[in-house]
């Protein structure tokens, strides 16, 4: 499905403007989880002015429609080493709701733009801070990745084979999971208690605090005896042979969720395996299921398995690439990938049936809106 691109307020041509539309949002430049939360702001309407960095002009990947996680926002360039550049930043602090951050701790204040700094500007401000470790404890100021993140908090290990080294589970986990959507739900709450109380306050995101906030459930199942600290055997790690993937005649793979016992009940069926659907949890009876399973599903192609199960309660679905994603006819009937300007990205999400959200403008080129940014907020230019 191919998309508008964004009218020059920065909204989709001919869509409504979302349920955060008149909420501004001050964004300063950084990577990964931040650029993530700043995207999903714009996504649901809020007007996303990035403040970048002189150098990041020249950047070739800097703006244009394959800097996905930038679209919807409008990019102003200031040198925050100079006071002239900093001075104007507060300027426009005093008319924000929100300023986010990805600095490590106590660059901003060193700046001059740290949270005492701008909260005297603007006592109403939402100030939130993406790291990976957090405003303090011992790592604080150290470096890290999404990898050494949920390495730290137990979500790593609990990845992978048995028999073989944890996998890394892109950065969806960490940057993106406990990330930036914990940047955005901690802005959000913020927002609404700022707006009882006219109080504004620091967020703390932590990469690590909202990873193993993730890890709630997988906690508690460890607790009851559910789980166990080892990778591969468990119940949604692979151990369970109903509950993992497998692979097909021409080398692709088919993922199995038949937990439940009626969904079991037709996986078994639909299979035609030789077996007692009675003894599922029979864990005596899971090394010969398991072999009977990739024998049989070794049989056919992933593609002649995904016409047999389409539409069924058996929990069976092929295993796609990227690729082949954005062309599945669920996604799109929904909608939840589209193409703009050959660039295949995901729709704004959650929907909204009152104030529907939209994807903005494809990401301009960086200091594109400056002088347009500064007049539109009543700010001079800094000299």
């Amino acid at each position: 499905m191919e998309v508008p691109d964004a009218t020059a307020d920065g909204r989709a041509a001919g869509a409504a403007a979302g349920p955060l539309a008149g909420v501004r949002v001050i964004e300063l430049g950084g990577i990964g989880p931040g650029p993530f939360a700043g995207m999903l702001l714009a996504d649901l309407g809020a007007e996303v002015v990035r403040v970048d960095r002189p150098g990041r002009v020249d950047e070739p990947d800097a703006g244009g429609p394959a800097d996905v996680l930038n679209r919807g926002k409008r990019s102003v360039v200031l040198d925050l080493k100079d006071p002239a550049a900093t001075a104007a930043l507060l300027q426009l602090v005093e008319r924000a709701d929100v300023l986010t951050e990805g600095f490590r701790p106590g660059v901003t204040e060193r700046l001059g733009i740290g949270p005492h700094d701008c909260l005297a500007r603007n006592p109403r401000l939402v100030y939130g801070r993406m790291t990976g470790w957090g405003q303090d404890g011992p790592l604080a100021a150290a470096a890290g990745h999404d990898i050494t993140y949920i390495a730290l908090t137990g979500a790593l290990g609990a990845i992978g084979d048995p028999d073989g080294p944890p996998r890394i589970p892109l950065n969806l986990v960490g940057d993106f999971g406990g990330g930036g959507c914990y940047l955005v739900i901690g802005v959000l709450a913020a927002l609404h208690a700022a707006a009882r109380t006219g109080r504004g306050q620091v967020v703390d995101a932590a990469i690590v605090d909202g990873t193993a906030h993730l890890l709630a459930s997988t906690f508690a199942k460890l607790a009851r005896d559910e789980w166990t600290d080892e990778r591969g055997v468990n119940r949604f790690d692979g151990g369970w042979p109903f509950y993992a993937v497998y692979e097909t005649k021409d080398g692709r793979h088919v993922a199995v969720g038949a937990l439940e016992r009626k969904f079991y009940r037709s996986l078994v069926r639909l299979l035609g395996l030789d077996v007692d659907p009675d003894r599922q949890h029979d864990r005596s009876t899971w090394p010969e299921l398991r072999r009977s399973l990739a024998k049989r599903f070794a049989e056919r192609t992933r593609d002649e398995w995904a016409a047999l199960f389409e539409g069924t309660d058996a929990c069976v679905a092929p295993v796609l690439t990227l690729t082949e994603a954005a062309a599945h006819p669920h996604l799109a009937a929904r909608g939840s990938l589209f193409t703009r300007d050959g660039v295949v990205q995901p729709a704004a999400a959650p929907r909204f049936s009152a104030t529907p959200s939209s994807p903005g403008r494809t990401a301009p080129a960086v200091g594109a809106d400056t002088r347009a940014v500064f007049h539109d907020w009543g700010v001079p230019l800094p000299d």
